[in-house]
């Protein structure tokens, strides 16, 4: 009965945290990491990040993994029975932005707040004007030191002001994502185009 109870638990966990059902550790090449990141890796899927609200951010070229990876340690965490939710940035903060035009963001930012992992998905992608980057920066001063944040970008630190434009809120944000926070940088080059090699 208790085995029966924690199967579904972690089914109604996995069903919340809409994360992509195949990018998991099973069909993740691990070969292509450089060591000393997969040794790194080796120890995130223990989940003990979470438990001390550390963040996971991983940077690199588009193609480089960088998604799948984040994506296969969530899996890892709901199979733990972690609560995991899973979004790409742009999507989450068009549904933030609905959220304060409703008077709802609080409840929203409240109903996330029941994750322990919150993974963003392409950072880098989303180009906000000013009230777009104004609920981002909520959800991460709202995320500091409560939950782990795990985020995906193709752009280094001193890009960010592309997407917070202010540079104020550029450094409050980077000052709060990388506090307490773990950095993958997989420098490797696409796995969709070396794929496209060998099937030619």
């Amino acid at each position: 009965e208790c085995e029966v109870r924690a199967n579904n638990r972690i089914e109604r966990f996995l069903k919340a945290s809409h994360l992509p059902e195949g990018k998991t550790f099973e069909n993740f090449k691990m070969s292509r990491l450089p060591p000393k990141i997969a040794q790194q890796v080796q120890t995130l899927r223990i989940g003990a990040f979470v438990d001390h609200r550390e963040n996971i951010l991983a940077f690199g070229k588009p193609g480089s993994g960088k998604t799948h990876l984040l994506c296969a340690l969530g899996h890892e965490l709901v199979r733990q029975g972690r609560a995991v939710f899973f979004a790409p940035a742009c999507l989450l903060v068009q549904e933030m932005l609905l959220a304060k035009r409703d008077l709802r963001l609080p409840k929203f930012l409240r109903k996330l707040a029941k994750f322990e992992a919150l993974i963003i998905d392409d950072l880098g992608y989303v180009q906000q004007n000013r009230e777009e980057m104004e609920v981002l920066f909520t959800l991460l001063a709202e995320r500091y030191e409560r939950g782990t944040v795990m985020l995906t970008c193709n752009l280094v630190f001193s890009k960010w002001d592309q997407i917070f434009k202010d540079p104020m809120t550029t450094a409050a944000a980077i000052d709060r994502v990388v506090h307490h926070s773990i950095i993958l940088e997989l420098n490797m080059d696409s796995y969709r185009v070396d794929e496209a090699k060998k099937n030619k």
